[in-house]
């Protein structure tokens, strides 16, 4: 058995040498070589097709490496989010179901660019290195096909005797079997090449349709969620403006003492304007607001409590709200609908009057520490 190795093993490192001088020959030109011209065309076009798709894949497994990292980014983000949200601002409970859904789409997104977009390419590519394989096969029965006609043609030039007829029909043999090998590969792959190549086309019709369209979803997704959550902190910036959402608000309301909306002008100008206690010595009587002692009530139109200028400017956040600039007069007046009087009661208790700028008819609710009595 091992002597049978050991032949086989002699047979194949003869081939080799066999082929590799012959390799070098025709190199030097010392020799001619069969020519295929349309063999080679094949064989370029599979050669661009097998570099494009390798650098394909290996681009594709790097973006999806990215996109997993991108995921695991997001959620130590949404995580941090979600922290500094305090639960009892509003909207904290959509904020918390937003950044879930955010965290579920990046894991979608990129199960389906592995599942639907890689594992495809990767069936598509897998089939190069096959044919690449029978190419270098057929390269190599080329050249053994060679050798054998340049060895049967010295053979034809030097025969002489009766004797060298044996090696003439042995040669032919050799030479007859190395063609019919040679020419049944080269006929397979002058059929194949072409057919893989032009399958490329609707390969990757289908397999870039699948990862735009993936990435369409996972983008216009991935922007309802964003969107929400701005409106989210949106509807949190207003009601922080209001003041409800603020530590003296929250302090106020639990000694049960009313306070007017802060702003941050006012916190610089404390001295200019008590807002506290101008707002305390608002009273009600029969859910009418009165003026305070600093406010002049004398010659003042019907339904008109107290008159008041506007120290600082002020952009109305809703509809039923007045917007005023420095210096403009507001007459402060009760609701139209007496049934409202309550409502305007707990507005003030919050620091919010209802007012008419003067000289216009504009109507609507304004916070009272904008503004100081005349």
């Amino acid at each position: 058995m091992s002597e049978n190795k050991g032949i086989m093993l002699a047979k194949s490192v003869q081939k080799h040498a066999g082929r590799a001088k012959e390799k070098i020959l025709q190199n030097l030109g010392k020799v001619d070589r069969t020519a295929d011209e349309i063999f080679d065309d094949h064989l370029n076009n599979f050669n661009r097709q097998q570099m494009s798709a390798n650098r394909l894949q290996k681009e594709l497994n790097n973006y999806i490496r990215c996109v997993r990292a991108a995921k695991t980014a997001s959620k130590s983000l949404m995580d941090a989010v979600c922290e500094i949200y305090e639960p009892q601002w509003s909207g904290y409970e959509a904020l918390q179901a937003q950044t879930g859904a955010s965290d579920s789409l990046w894991a979608d997104f990129a199960h389906k660019l592995g599942d639907q977009v890689l594992i495809p390419l990767n069936t598509y590519t897998g089939q190069l290195p096959e044919m690449k394989k029978k190419v270098e096969k057929r390269n190599r029965k080329l050249i053994d096909y060679d050798g054998q006609r340049h060895s049967f043609q010295n053979l034809q030039a030097n025969a002489s005797k009766r004797k060298d007829d044996v090696k003439l029909t042995k040669g032919r043999e050799q030479l007859e079997e190395a063609r019919r090998t040679y020419e049944i590969l080269n006929t397979e792959l002058h059929d194949e090449l072409p057919a893989l190549y032009d399958s490329r086309i609707l390969f990757l019709v289908t397999n870039l349709q699948t990862l735009f369209a993936t990435e369409q979803v996972f983008h216009n997704e991935t922007s309802k969620i964003h969107s929400e959550l701005e409106a989210i902190v949106d509807k949190l910036a207003t009601e922080s403006q209001r003041g409800s959402n603020t530590l003296r608000k929250q302090t106020s309301n639990a000694i049960k003492t009313s306070s007017p909306v802060q702003s941050p002008v006012n916190k610089l100008n404390n001295a200019s304007i008590n807002s506290t206690n101008y707002q305390n010595q608002i009273t009600t009587n029969g859910g009418s607001s009165l003026a305070n002692s600093h406010a002049n009530t004398a010659d003042l139109p019907a339904g008109v409590l107290y008159r008041v200028k506007a120290t600082y400017g002020y952009v109305k956040e809703d509809v039923d709200e007045l917007s005023f600039e420095i210096g403009d007069t507001i007459r402060v007046i009760e609701y139209d609908d007496p049934e409202d009087q309550f409502f305007l009661a707990n507005l003030q208790e919050e620091g919010w009057l209802m007012g008419q700028k003067e000289g216009t008819s504009e109507k609507g609710l304004f916070p009272a520490n904008f503004t100081r009595p005349i």
